[in-house]
């Protein structure tokens, strides 16, 4: 029998969303404490909400929950973003290849890129580039493969931040989104997947050099 989740309250709904905005948009930075009593005081809700939406927030890898510590942003280095990028590398081109070849609706897709190229403050234009890959791989017709890629939504997001605040690509970013969209629309599956793959793993690579190859034996594609 298939259990059905439990609503999120929308105390801690509001909480959750606020704190996570303020991660992706680097308001709270890496490393940074998250204090329940203070958290509560700002949003003006009791400990509890703010303390459900900190183990929410965990789950994702968003925040770090320590005995010794308490809850800090998550720290990004090279490890991590390895990490998660190795698991797009993995995922994400298949899941927009499959996509491509039922020929699914990329409308979704269309309407993010737009929003991206309009956005006017950072915040807008990132979680425009989240949806945007989100519409690429969602419709690829197994809905676990677009979970598991949904898992590491916010932690790629997170990456991103880190490396846009360091060194902001978005026009170049933008470029490597309209061009894997072409051929998506063209329904050349292969070309948008290696697109793709290469838009990927440039990103990690020029704001991560460190992190060395994040999939072995394909130098020089995404």
């Amino acid at each position: 029998m298939t259990s059905v989740p439990t609503p999120i309250p929308s105390r801690t709904q509001y909480v959750l969303e606020e704190i996570k905005r303020r991660i992706l948009t680097g308001q709270l930075t890496p490393g940074q404490a998250l204090v329940e009593t203070e958290l509560a005081a700002q949003f003006g809700v009791s400990k509890t909400p703010v303390r459900e939406a900190l183990k929410t927030l965990a789950g994702t890898g968003l925040v770090v929950m320590s005995q010794y510590k308490g809850v800090t942003v998550r720290m990004v280095d090279a490890d991590m973003a390895r990490e998660v990028y190795d698991v797009r590398l993995l995922l994400e081109p298949e899941a927009l290849k499959r996509a491509v070849r039922r020929g699914a609706s990329l409308e979704a897709a269309r309407s993010a890129l737009t929003r991206a190229d309009q956005a006017t403050d950072t915040a807008e234009r990132s979680l425009a580039n989240r949806e945007f890959h989100r519409a690429l791989y969602l419709p690829c017709g197994n809905p676990l493969l677009g979970r598991m890629l949904d898992e590491v939504r916010d932690q790629a997001a997170l990456v991103s931040a880190v490396a846009w605040a360091a060194s902001p690509s978005w026009e170049r970013e933008a470029c490597e989104h309209r061009e894997i969209l072409r051929l998506a629309l063209d329904g050349d599956a292969d070309g948008a997947a290696g697109a793709l793959h290469a838009h990927i793993a440039s990103f990690v690579q020029r704001a991560f050099p460190e992190a060395g190859d994040t999939a072995p034996g394909q130098e020089g594609q995404e």
